[in-house]
């Protein structure tokens, strides 16, 4: 199969993306971003063999000039599948809404539902295939046994070798059912809801599960946070002025004379006379000289107690109006809660995700002109501004009462050095079954795959996600042809759920089961003339106009992809790769 395919993008994504596909047997042309300007983005594909190219993958930073390429790529080359990158969700409306064959994605929207899972230790991932809703299911093996004797007729997607092994920590791919484990070994399994049900599995509900404080409970941490940012002083001059106002009433109701006073007409005249009002309705200069007098305190003592009254609810309110933008009065009294670390386009989505489940997030960003911010306020997040990697920034967000934390900066030197900081807090902090650190789970988003693979090892973290490990595999499967359904985690290894029409004269045309990569696993098939079939067995043999349901890691479903595509000795790209700036010029 030889398909030429045109990545644009200079970023580690579309290096991935076309060191993938060259993999998978595609030619590629690469369009570097930083040489694309104005009208030779026309001239350039071109050069590139656009109106021959069986796709174009634009996945640069830049929406704008993603956008570009992706409509001028179509207008010359209808018929080509066109695959872009766009963060702006009303621009992959727009696009996705063309005539021809085309997949507009966003990262953010490809890496948060994983992130979202490993905050929520969710241990099953549920999609939809061939019409069917499947349910990816992860437990550890409760004994030695086979998988079959375990888990009966469910289909195996990997295993993570447990710590009783001498491996531990190796992933078994799509192992065969009669596979044995080790207690401990946790098993990734998938099947339909009524096979779990079938095997004694119960499937946990993803619905909206209210876990933030009730109104009453932010009305009363309200309360709390308020009197904690008053001036101590505040409460003596609020007590002195009430014994201020008690006792001149009284004083005033049994001594002013000619008239005299009610009980009212004291109390009023007091307050009159402290707050220098002063309508007039009494006057002291018919009174004894000791009343005057002490109508004088009163009056100073008056205009002393209001002005110390009067500077300590401004200092309260300019404080608050600035402490508040911070966010760390909000979340002294969070528990139960989970914080987000970097506000960017994958930060925002997670939060977002979140606050949707019902769940208490508080966020800690360095950037006070983020333009997230007023997303933040919207979804009525309290935001901690200030280093990550600084434990009193942690501790202002609570780390030692949330259950989970995600960091998601762009830098990963930062998210792994907070990391490190985080497991240091949390080790050291005891709980009922040893430390906060195996309960809480920890998210690090480390962009580069090999680094983040290194790290887990080293210092071991569990939830290392790649956003390009995470995106890479749509982009690349929708340039191939592969409908991509779906992708999960099992340890640090990322699955994909995808789809693809068995093509007349392929090698996957009359091949049966048993025949096909031991790395995927095919979970169903379908037929214009027939029912949909379930989990098929080895000996079911595959025919041109099928589509297959697989699951694997995705360069195995590529692989698998290719054996479904027939072979063609046409469509290489001009010159084989093609760049538009050569390193050596």
């Amino acid at each position: 199969m030889h398909q030429c395919v045109i990545v644009s993008g200079d970023d580690a994504l579309a290096t991935t993306i076309i060191e993938e596909l060259k993999r998978a047997g595609a030619s590629v042309a690469r369009l570097l971003d930083s040489d694309l300007a104005g009208a030779r983005v026309k001239t350039e594909l071109v050069k590139a063999g656009v109106v021959h190219a069986s796709a174009i993958v634009c996945a640069g930073v830049d929406d704008a000039t993603n956008l570009e390429i992706a409509l001028l790529a179509r207008k010359a080359n209808p018929d080509i599948r066109v695959v872009a990158r766009l963060a702006n969700d009303v621009l992959r409306e727009a696009v996705a809404a063309d005539d021809g064959p085309s997949a507009i994605l966003g990262v953010a929207d490809l890496a948060a539902p994983a992130v979202v899972e490993a905050c929520l230790a969710r241990t099953t991932h549920p999609f939809q295939a061939a019409g069917t809703q499947f349910v990816v299911f992860g437990a550890e093996a409760p004994y030695d046994a086979t998988l079959r004797e375990i888990y009966g007729d469910l289909d195996p997607v990997a295993i993570v070798k447990g710590d009783n092994t001498f491996n531990a920590g190796e992933v078994v791919v799509c192992p065969g059912r009669d596979m044995r484990v080790t207690a401990g070994d946790w098993t990734a399994m998938i099947g339909t809801k009524s096979d779990l049900i079938t095997a004694g599995i119960k499937v946990p509900s993803h619905t909206r599960t209210r876990s933030r404080q009730s109104r009453l409970r932010r009305v009363v941490n309200a309360v709390r946070t308020l009197s904690s940012d008053v001036n101590p002083a505040f409460y003596p001059v609020i007590v002195a002025l009430g014994i201020l106002i008690v006792g001149s009433t009284t004083l005033l109701h049994f001594s002013y004379t000619h008239p005299g006073m009610s009980w009212v007409d004291a109390f009023y005249f007091t307050n009159e006379t402290i707050t220098t009002t002063g309508y007039g309705d009494f006057s002291f200069a018919n009174q004894p000289t000791w009343l005057r007098f002490y109508a004088a305190m009163l009056m100073l003592g008056g205009v002393t107690t209001t002005a110390l009254l009067v500077s300590f609810v401004a200092d309260v309110m300019l404080s608050r109006r600035f402490v508040w933008s911070s966010g760390r009065p909000r979340a002294r009294h969070l528990r139960n809660h989970i914080i987000v670390v970097g506000l960017s386009a994958l930060g925002i989505r997670v939060v977002s995700d979140l606050i949707t489940e019902g769940y208490d997030v508080a966020v800690i960003e360095r950037d006070q002109s983020n333009p997230f911010l007023s997303t933040m306020d919207e979804l009525d997040v309290p935001v901690i501004f200030g280093d990550a990697t600084l434990r009193q920034t942690l501790e202002a967000a609570r780390v030692q009462t949330a259950r989970a934390v995600a960091v998601l900066t762009r830098d990963d030197m930062v998210n792994i050095e907070t990391g490190i900081v985080i497991r240091e807090m949390l080790a050291s902090q005891e709980s009922a079954t040893g430390n906060r650190w195996s309960e809480v789970p920890l998210v690090l988003r480390v962009y580069d795959h090999d680094l983040g693979s290194a790290v887990a090892h080293r210092f071991g973290f569990e939830n290392v996600r790649s956003t390009v490990e995470l995106a890479a595999p749509w982009f690349i499967g929708a340039a191939m042809g592969l409908q991509v359904l779906g992708t999960f985690s099992v340890g640090n290894r990322s699955f994909l759920v995808g789809s693809m029409r068995v093509q007349a004269g392929s090698e996957l045309d009359g091949l049966q089961m048993f025949e096909v990569s031991t790395q995927t696993r095919v979970i169903a098939i379908t037929r214009d003339d027939a029912p949909v079939q379930l989990h098929p067995r080895r000996d079911a043999r595959l025919n041109a106009g099928d589509t297959v349901y697989l699951v694997g890691p995705y360069r195995e479903l590529l692989a698998t992809l290719r054996k479904g595509q027939p072979s063609t000795d046409g469509g290489l790209c001009p010159n084989g790769e093609y760049q538009v700036k050569r390193q050596s010029a």
